[in-house]
């Protein structure tokens, strides 16, 4: 058997399916991790921090201004 053909099944079978479990756990470890929902729950409320009133203005260096 060629070179080729031999990777092209392999690729077609066996790493298609290590790579499909590797995305399956990757997305159960990111729902499922200690900690993980209160991270993303304060990343997602990220848009209304500042609904009442709008951000204090910063200059370049990263300070408010008065």
């Amino acid at each position: 058997m060629e070179t080729y053909s031999l990777l092209r099944q392999f690729a077609d079978s066996w790493m298609l399916l290590a790579l499909f479990t590797f995305f399956v756990l990757m997305i159960l470890w990111v729902m499922f991790r200690p900690g993980a929902s209160k991270t993303y729950s304060d990343v997602a409320n990220i848009p209304f921090r500042h609904e009442d009133k709008p951000a204090p203005a910063q200059t370049s260096g990263g300070e408010k201004e008065a």
